[in-house]
């Protein structure tokens, strides 16, 4: 796009065309702002640290369900009117902060079946959390649970989000 921004303007400086030329190297100035822009973004979001993994427990800190991430977005993304019916605005951290798609255990809410969560509503256990979580997706998703009670994304997943495979060193009971 910019290269050919680029002919046209030398096309209307060889012809004498001044008001063009003029106008397409504005237009090109803002082109140019633009792709820097959105060059520094991708180089944010690319680098943005993420405070939970695929498969690892969680629960919500006001609806109080456990969960467990399956899917995580740099910042909100769904869009205005969603936004604000959830009060993504009135959050401490607002939409720029990661977001994370949740498996919700059917036991604890049946009719919820996957959640987009702030980082900040997120809670991490205390410790290894090996008791009972179910939902249908599981068998797609993950390979089984760790050591940790956390889940073992498939490789595919890791792949979509560009994450290692965390893994845990098993727990020695004799120690």
């Amino acid at each position: 796009m910019i290269r050919l921004r680029w002919v046209n303007l030398q096309k209307a400086v060889e012809v004498e065309n001044y008001a063009l030329a003029a106008e397409l190297r504005d237009e090109i100035n803002k082109l140019e702002a633009e792709y820097l822009a959105a060059s520094a973004n991708a180089l944010v979001y690319e680098n943005i640290q993420y405070a939970f993994r695929l498969g690892q427990k969680g629960r919500h800190k006001v609806f109080v369900y456990s969960g467990v991430i399956c899917g995580m977005d740099p910042v909100c993304c769904i869009s205005s009117s969603l936004r604000e019916s959830a009060c993504i605005d009135k959050l401490t951290r607002g939409s720029n902060q990661p977001f994370y798609q949740v498996l919700v255990d059917v036991h604890v809410d049946p009719d919820l079946l996957v959640a987009y969560v702030p980082e900040e509503n997120l809670l991490a256990p205390d410790g290894p959390n090996k008791g009972r979580f179910d939902h249908p997706y599981l068998s797609f998703l993950f390979y089984g649970m760790d050591a940790a009670g956390d889940f073992i994304p498939i490789k595919q997943l890791r792949e979509k989000y560009n994450r290692p495979r965390h893994e845990v060193p098993p727990i020695d009971e004799d120690a």
